[in-house]
């Protein structure tokens, strides 16, 4: 497996896995990357079910290796939201500013304590004979009243680790990828690489 197809057309997820997989030997491909319109019908309820949505779709069509991600923000007390539907939680056509300026909205006049949130990660990995393999990981924090940072995207200028001190927008690509949702599941996964790599190559 010398090049994967990663499910997402987002630049900034596509360069996450792009230096994971970098010092295995692995060239990452985006969808954006892929000459083809390839509509992909995310109708699951969870993270998982997405993931494997995606890979699924995009490994069909292609008949590559396809890692797909969902991940996305859980608010404690908005019921979890916004979800699987954080990158569209202004409307469809939303981007991420539309995105943070509703989630300060919906948290006006919530105190400190009370605005906890955690960030979820799905990964699926699919290969075109069938196998798949599912990994998540988790980093909790809190939502901040007011952006900060730079670096990043979607909602990491709001996502303050306390144990940091910083948001994830406030961090480097290599300091978020120690702590972060995405950094987690991409850890849960490198110990089944070996066995990937054995599968992939079949």
């Amino acid at each position: 497996m010398k090049t994967i197809i990663i499910a997402t057309k987002n630049k900034g997820k596509a360069s996450e896995f792009a230096a994971f997989f970098a010092k295995y030997g692995i060239k990452v491909k985006s969808l954006a990357d892929i000459r083809k319109n390839i509509t992909i019908e995310e109708t699951g309820s969870t993270f998982k079910e997405n993931a494997l949505i995606k890979a699924h779709t995009v490994c069909k069509i292609l008949k590559k290796p396809v890692l797909a991600d969902d991940s996305g923000l859980e608010v404690a007390i908005l019921n979890n939201q916004p979800g699987v539907y954080s990158a569209r939680y202004a409307g469809e056509n939303s981007n991420d500013f539309l995105n943070n300026q509703k989630l300060l909205y919906m948290l006006r006049g919530v105190p400190d304590k009370l605005r906890k949130a955690r960030f979820v990660c799905a990964l699926a990995l699919v290969y075109p004979k069938g196998k798949e393999i599912v990994v998540e990981g988790v980093c909790e924090g809190y939502i901040l009243e007011a952006m900060r940072g730079t670096n990043g995207f979607g909602y990491d200028p709001l996502f303050y680790v306390p144990e940091l001190g910083k948001t994830f927008a406030e961090l480097t690509e290599e300091e978020k990828m120690k702590i972060s949702h995405r950094g987690r599941a991409l850890m849960q996964l490198e110990k089944v690489l070996e066995d990937v790599k054995d599968s992939g190559s079949k």
